[in-house]
């Protein structure tokens, strides 16, 4: 019974001493990786990294849905295009007026 214990202690200590060389080889490895960049470029890169995880997902994404990408740009263009459109179908009165009116109160705002 003696021998099993001490085959069974070398055992357990050749384990803990495999162990205990890979922590001090990781923490090594973490010691110079950190004097190699500082905090501000390793956050950087990771912003960096995440970014163009991000634009590959939607190109991804975006090559998939052609269709509804043309739609949703066609939706934004006719979005900033919403008052020249509209004055299209306005009468050629209210659209002076309204004229008048917006340069009365740019003069209004320039005296006070």
């Amino acid at each position: 019974m003696g021998d099993n214990l001490e085959r069974q202690l070398k055992e357990d200590r050749a384990l803990r001493n495999a162990a205990r060389a890979l922590v001090e080889a990781d923490i090594s490895h973490v010691k110079a990786d950190f004097a190699a960049k500082n905090v501000g470029l390793r956050v950087a890169s990771r912003m960096k990294e995440g970014a163009v995880d991000v634009y590959e997902d939607a190109v991804d994404i975006a090559e998939d849905n052609r269709g509804v990408l043309a739609t949703l740009i066609a939706a934004v263009l006719i979005w900033f295009a919403r008052n020249p459109i509209m004055s299209l179908f306005d009468d050629n009165e209210s659209t002076e007026e309204t004229s008048t009116d917006d340069c009365e109160e740019f003069e209004d705002t320039e005296a006070a």
